[in-house]
């Protein structure tokens, strides 16, 4: 045994276990996330519940089975609960029960007893509507008008034709809004601004005016021509109507302009079930966020954090290559650059809400507010870099990620052997020509190294963010059809503050929890994603320059 342990190979094979558990713990914490977030799209079945109420009074209740627990007898008789004379159980199953139509019950999730249950059903008729506002409708689909005339017979083909020309005109319409719309506004807002500059600097003639004046009336007149086609769109979205009747036992009729899809689970074989859940899970990639963040899609979370992160790479990249190139290459061995190399290695260590001050002190308030008072004095007092953006968030998080970059690049440099810089130099090449053409190729696999990890970093930082230019909501995207079309002074979306703000900042804490899964695997998909690119670029430059560390 001695002998064994003098070999080493314990330490192997328990370095090997600790590796292996770590992986393990890793990889399970994903598929619980994965699994968590992605069943939440599959389409479960709908039931109807008989339920006696305290006073034994029945009422029915129709939802989809949420969850369920085991409840001790005594606690629930602790707590004033009246259960069946002659219950003798230690422990009830109750239920979670999510009813959805918001507008018409007191509570989207409702927990049941399975005491109080006098019987349960799974109807094939039972239909899960979703719509635009207060979430799912549950109920049995019992008439539907199109164009103003009754549809007969069987309702499920008809109906869905009917969502989808009604989803199709819906979209027109916001597209119409957030293009020609949009870019007229942005025009007008161009125009205020140009006139209000001219004033400022005194040059604002009559003969200014009238041509302001003219192009504004022209926008004006093209902007009426466009509410009128976009009120007709929105018009005839809503031309159509659906008649629902609900576990009250009452009809509700609704809008078609205010429905988004509609299925029938009960009735739904695997590989249409299976379907469906790939075109769930496509809506919430590309579509945006509803109800307070509790429905809906999450794309611009998704763009708002790649771009961020893609700003941040390419602000970062530079300014921590040239810091540890002049401390490798061209500082010298004193005390002052040992101290540089501690302060940088702090640096890290530093909490990143403390960047996020310093960003909304000195980016915000102080650079930005000095490019708002000499490039756009109009605008103000609304600020226009003077205030949180996706260009400040790049450049707090490119700050707080800096000493990851400096140190990979100091460390790529010094693995390039010294003699490989005395030939270059005894060729006749310079110094710059030697860093430029040798030195920097051979250490770019060790640059993509720090920037792997900076961007893994960056990616899920949230609290300085929160400082800078994230915010809960976003109604346009940094990017859009209007001239610069990059706007890097607009605040965004991004998905780790989308995660804080469903889990700990939702009014619907019971609709929220599967979407903190989904969207917190969505984040761990991105960040890996980016990783890999960047991975894949780094082996490439590895493969490219392998010839020069031969």
């Amino acid at each position: 045994m001695g002998k064994w342990f003098k070999t080493g190979a314990p330490w192997i094979w328990m370095t090997g276990g600790a590796v292996s558990m770590s992986l393990v713990a890793v990889l399970g914490l994903l598929l619980l996330i994965g699994w968590r977030g992605l069943v939440y799209f599959w389409p479960h079945p709908i039931y109807e519940w008989q339920v006696k109420d305290q006073n034994g009074q029945p009422h029915l209740v129709i939802g989809e089975l949420y969850d369920q627990e085991q409840v001790p007898t005594e606690r629930l008789r602790d707590a004033g609960r009246l259960l069946p004379e002659g219950e003798s159980r230690e422990w009830l199953t109750r239920y979670l029960i999510k009813t959805g139509n918001r507008e018409f019950v007191d509570l989207d999730f409702r927990w049941i007893l399975e005491s109080d249950i006098a019987a349960r059903r799974q109807p094939a008729e039972l239909a899960v509507i979703e719509r635009t506002t207060n979430g799912n409708f549950y109920g049995t689909v019992t008439a539907l008008t199109v164009d103003g005339q009754a549809v007969s017979g069987d309702l499920h083909q008809p109906f869905v034709a009917a969502i989808n020309r009604a989803v199709g005109l819906n979209a027109q319409a916001d597209s119409l809004q957030k293009g020609k719309i949009g870019a007229i506004n942005y025009q007008l807002e161009k125009l205020r601004l140009k006139e209000r500059k001219a004033e400022l600097e005194g040059r604002l003639s009559d003969e200014l005016k009238r041509e302001l004046s003219a192009e504004r009336a022209q926008l004006q007149a093209d902007y009426q021509v466009l509410e009128k086609e976009l009120f007709a769109l929105r018009a005839d979205a809503g031309r159509d109507s659906v008649t629902v009747t609900d576990m009250r036992g009452e009809a509700v009729t609704m809008p078609l302009s205010k429905v988004l899809d509609v299925t029938w689970p009960n009735q739904m074989s695997l590989l249409a079930k299976i379907g469906h859940w790939f075109h769930q899970i496509g809506k919430f990639i590309g579509g945006e966020p509803r109800e307070a963040n509790t429905e809906g899609g999450v794309f611009p979370a998704i763009f708002g954090t790649v771009f961020m992160v893609i700003l941040m790479a390419i602000i970062v990249t530079p300014l921590g290559v040239v810091a540890a190139v002049y401390l490798h290459e061209y500082a010298g061995k004193n005390v002052m650059t040992k101290f540089i190399r501690i302060a940088v290695i702090n640096l890290a260590g530093v909490p990143s809400i403390v960047y996020g001050v310093f960003g909304l002190g000195f980016f915000v308030y102080t650079l930005g507010g000095s490019i708002d008072r000499l490039f756009y004095p109009e605008a103000l007092p609304s600020p226009t870099f003077g205030a949180p953006g996706v260009i400040w968030s790049a450049l707090t998080l490119a700050i707080l990620t800096l000493p990851v970059v400096i140190v990979s690049t100091e460390e790529g440099l010094a693995r390039i052997p010294s003699a490989i810089r005395h030939g270059s130099l005894a060729l006749g090449a310079t110094q710059a020509e030697t860093l430029w053409r040798i030195v920097l190729p051979m250490a770019s696999p060790a640059i993509m190294t720090g920037l792997i990890l900076a961007i893994a970093r960056a990616a899920g930082e949230v609290a300085p963010l929160m400082l800078v230019g994230v915010v809960k909501l976003a109604p346009t995207l940094p990017m859009d059809g209007n001239f610069p079309y990059l706007h890097v002074e607009r605040k965004f979306m991004h998905l780790g503050f989308h995660i804080y703000d469903v889990g700990f900042q939702s009014p619907n804490v019971e609709a929220a929890r599967p979407l903190v899964y989904a969207t917190s695997f969505l984040l761990v998909t991105v960040i890996v994603g980016l990783n890999l690119s960047a991975i894949a670029i780094r082996n490439h430059l590895r493969e490219k320059f392998k010839a020069l560390d031969n």
